[in-house]
C-alpha cells in the first residue's frame, strides 16, 4: 500500500501545477479524483501534438496531458450545474485534500470556495493554486508560466550574456515554474495533513507562481539581497563559482563543474597546466570568480584541444565533476538513468499496444514504494464509478447523463 492510501484528494485543477502536485499524491498512493469538463476535459488534453495513438480516439491522448495525470480517476462534472455543485459538495465531505486553480474568487460563485466547504468538511485542507496570490494588486491576473518566468526576474538571469551571439532573455526550456508549484503545493498539503493529527483542522493554502519563483530564485535573489546590485545573464556560466560552466571541446560541448579547490587542481594537472591552480589570480574560488574573464580566457582554447569523451574520461577518473550535454533522447538512453528505472510503462486499455510510457516519480521509497498500476485516465472513464461511491443510484446518474452534467467514457 502507498504512503497515502489513506488519503482522498480533490484534483480541480488543470493545465500542469496542480495536476503536478495531484499526480505525486497519486504517486503516494493518495485516491485522487480528477474533476474535468464534460465532453472536453483537461484543457491539455488537445495540447499537441505529439500524440499517443489510442483506440477510442483517432487523435490520440496528447503526450503533455500524459506527464501530469498518472495514477488518478477522471469524474467528468459540469460544477456550474446546482447537480455539479452538489456532487462536489459530497465529494469534499469525504475528501482530505482539494486542489483547485481557479481565478481569485472563481468558485465562491458556485459555494465551493474554502469557507462554504470548511462547513461541510472542518477537516479538510484546501489548496488555492493562482499565478499571483489571493491578495495584492495582480491577484485578479491570470498567471502562466512563462509571464511568470518573466515577471519574477528568471529570464533576466537566463540566456547568453549581453554581447554574444544570441544573447537575450531566454525561459527555462520547460514549464519550471508550473513544476515548482507542483512541488511546494505538495509539501504544503502533506504538511497540513500533519498538523491535522495534532489539531483535528484542516487549513487554507494559498500558494501563487510568482511567490514561488521569487523563492527558487534561491542563491540568485540572496547575491541581489546582499549586494545590492540584480545579476545578469551568465549563459552557462555560475554567478557565484568558476569554472563552472559549458565549453566546447574538440568534437562537441561538456559541462566543467568545479566545486572546490582541490577539484580545480586536479583538473589544472590534468590539462598539463599544473602552475594555474597556483596562481594567485586563480588560487581560491573568490579569486577565480574575480578574474574569470582571464581565466576563461586560458581554459576555452584549452579544452578544444581534446574530444568531450576524452576529457570526461580523464576527468572521471580524478573525480573532478563533469559530464556530456545530452539531448533529451541520449539522457533517456544514459546506463545512469536506465539503472535507476526512470522511464517506465503503465498498462493502458486504450492504447494501441496495450502499454503507456511515462516518467517515474523520483522517491525510492523503501516501505511504501511508487507503483504504476493506473494511466492517466480517460476522460470520464471513473465518472460511474465515483457517482455510485457517493450513493447515487444507476437511475439519478442516467438523468445526470441526459441533462448534460456528466459525461463518461
Amino acid at each position: 500500500m502507498g504512503a497515502l492510501s489513506h488519503v482522498r484528494v480533490l484534483d480541480m485543477s488543470r493545465i500542469l501545477a496542480g495536476p503536478w502536485a495531484g499526480q505525486v499524491l497519486a504517486d503516494l498512493g493518495a485516491d485522487v479524483i480528477k474533476i474535468e469538463r464534460p465532453l472536453r476535459g483537461d484543457d491539455t488534453r488537445s495540447w499537441g501534438p505529439p500524440w499517443m495513438p489510442v483506440t477510442h480516439d483517432p487523435r490520440g491522448e496528447a503526450a503533455y496531458y500524459l506527464c501530469a495525470n498518472r495514477s488518478k480517476r477522471s469524474l467528468a462534472l459540469d460544477i456550474t450545474s446546482p447537480q455539479g455543485q452538489g456532487i462536489i459538495r459530497s465529494l469534499a465531505a469525504e475528501s482530505d485534500i482539494l486542489l483547485e486553480n481557479y481565478k481569485v474568487g472563481g468558485l465562491k460563485k458556485y459555494g465551493l470556495d474554502y469557507e462554504s466547504l470548511k462547513a461541510v468538511n472542518p477537516r479538510l485542507i484546501y489548496c488555492s493554486i493562482t499565478g499571483f496570490g489571493q491578495d495584492g494588486p495582480y491577484a485578479k491576473r491570470a498567471g502562466y508560466d512563462f509571464l511568470i518566468q518573466a515577471m519574477s526576474g528568471l529570464m533576466s538571469i537566463t540566456g547568453e550574456k549581453d554581447g554574444r551571439p544570441g544573447a537575450g532573455p531566454q525561459k527555462v526550456g520547460v514549464a519550471l515554474t508550473d513544476i515548482l508549484t507542483g512541488m511546494y503545493a505538495t509539501t504544503g498539503v502533506l504538511a497540513a495533513l500533519a498538523s491535522r493529527e495534532q489539531t483535528g483542522q484542516g487549513q487554507y493554502i494559498d500558494i501563487a507562481l510568482m511567490d514561488v519563483q521569487v523563492a527558487c530564485l534561491a542563491n540568485q535573489a540572496m547575491n541581489y539581497l546582499v549586494s545590492g546590485n540584480s545579476p545578469t545573464r551568465l549563459g552557462n556560466a555560475h554567478p557565484n563559482i568558476v569554472p563552472y560552466q559549458s565549453f566546447k571541446t574538440a568534437d562537441g560541448y561538456m559541462v566543467l563543474a568545479v566545486g572546490n579547490d582541490a577539484q580545480f587542481a586536479k583538473f589544472c594537472q590534468e590539462a598539463g597546466k599544473p602552475n594555474l591552480a597556483q596562481d594567485e589570480r586563480f588560487m581560491t574560488n573568490a579569486q577565480r570568480v574575480a578574474n574569470r574573464e582571464v581565466l576563461l580566457g586560458i581554459l576555452e582554447p584549452l579544452i578544444q584541444m581534446r574530444t568531450t569523451l576524452d576529457w570526461i574520461t580523464a576527468l572521471e577518473a580524478l573525480s573532478v565533476p563533469c559530464g556530456p550535454i545530452n539531448n533529451i533522447g541520449e539522457a533517456f538512453d544514459d546506463p545512469q538513468i536506465k539503472a535507476r528505472q526512470m522511464q517506465v510503462e503503465i498498462a493502458h486499455e486504450g492504447s494501441e499496444n496495450g502499454r503507456s510510457p511515462s516518467v517515474a516519480n523520483p522517491l525510492k521509497m523503501s516501505g511504501t514504494p511508487i507503483t504504476y498500476e493506473k494511466p492517466a485516465p480517460l476522460l470520464g472513464e471513473h465518472t460511474r464509478k465515483v457517482l455510485e461511491e457517493t450513493g447515487l443510484t444507476v437511475e439519478q446518474i442516467e438523468q445526470l447523463l441526459a441533462k448534460g452534467v456528466i459525461s463518461e467514457r
